[in-house]
């Protein structure tokens, strides 16, 4: 009984240990907050001079930290932590913008007040993590890296030319209103959970376009899935694309499909006769369906469609990366 006990306390007692012993928050003594000593005099000086007057042209308010290490803390809490104690940003306004880089977790976030958060978006500023930041941190180019991510943030503030960016290949790459950023995930994540998530909506709405039963009804049941699925590896924005495909590229699909001689017949027999049969699945008038074949039409089982899950939503407010 003790040792569970110890078990059932244990999670209660890391928790509190990341919130007494994590990265303390410095003191605001200038807009770039060098604690991990990674930029050059020069460019902290140069960067602090560009910062004050975009200050002045827009009263938007951003700051520069950076810290060696969070000591297991999670980034975006303690992002958040940093913003609330510093205050950045008008009090009416809440146009703040705080990019916090920690070299030896190789980590770094840019986080993001209320009232910028329509113009700097969460996609934009995980773009800007990506393609203007990461490829510098990649290459030990510390000045660069934070130099230029702060410039492309005021550039998207202030509304102008957005920077081109050059990637690791070589190729230039310029920040786009079809850019998308979805969760923290590698790679290999986003390949694996998309697959998954878009082969099992994807057989369903193949289903619909092919079935001459249930498959208006599978339109309007997948619109939910569509506009919440995509957004865990895509985000909001890339969700939000998605579904304008979908909503636009399913009746397209469907009544070229309309028009074909076999579509026509499996709906005559549908209709006369109750059934038919499309690839081998059985399809019934009621809208259910279950596997069978041509020769065995008559068959009387069945199986419930559907599928349930979750979509998850976007917290807000900024973007995190590693490098």
């Amino acid at each position: 009984m003790k040792i569970r006990s110890i078990f059932l306390l244990l999670p209660v007692v890391l928790f509190i240990s990341s919130l007494l012993f994590g990265a303390e928050v410095p003191y605001l003594t200038g807009r770039v907050m060098d604690n991990a000593q990674i930029l050059s005099p020069a460019v902290k000086q140069s960067l602090s001079e560009s910062l004050n007057a975009h200050e002045k042209r827009t009263g938007n308010q951003i700051a520069v930290l950076t810290i060696p290490t969070l000591e297991g803390e999670n980034i975006e809490n303690y992002a958040v932590k940093v913003f609330e104690s510093w205050k950045l940003g008008q009090k009416d306004k809440d146009n703040g913008v705080l990019i916090v880089v920690v070299p030896n977790d190789r980590r770094m976030r840019i986080e993001v007040g209320y009232g910028l958060e329509g113009t700097l978006t969460d996609a934009m500023a995980g773009w800007i993590i990506q393609a203007v930041m990461t490829p510098k941190f990649k290459n030990g180019d510390y000045d660069g890296g934070v130099a230029d991510g702060a410039r492309a943030v005021m550039a998207v503030l202030e509304g102008g030319e957005l920077p081109v960016t050059e990637d690791d290949s070589g190729s230039l790459k310029k920040l786009g209103f079809f850019e998308t950023e979805g969760p923290d995930l590698s790679f290999q994540e986003r390949i694996l959970l998309g697959a998954f998530i878009f082969g099992v909506i994807g057989l369903f709405t193949g289903m619909g376009i092919f079935m001459p039963g249930p498959g208006w009804f599978l339109y309007f049941f997948l619109i939910p899935f569509w506009a919440t699925f995509p957004s865990v590896i895509l985000g909001p924005d890339g969700a939000l694309y998605c579904l304008i495909v979908y909503l636009v590229g399913f009746p397209i699909a469907k009544f070229s499909v309309l028009k074909t001689a076999w579509y026509q017949k499996a709906a005559e027999e549908l209709r006369t006769k109750g059934q038919t049969t499309i690839g081998g699945m059985v399809i019934r008038s009621d809208g259910t369906f279950s596997s069978g074949s041509s020769g065995s039409s008559s068959s009387d089982s069945s199986s419930d469609s559907g599928f349930s899950g979750g979509g998850g939503s976007s917290g807000g407010g900024g973007a995190s990366g590693s490098w």
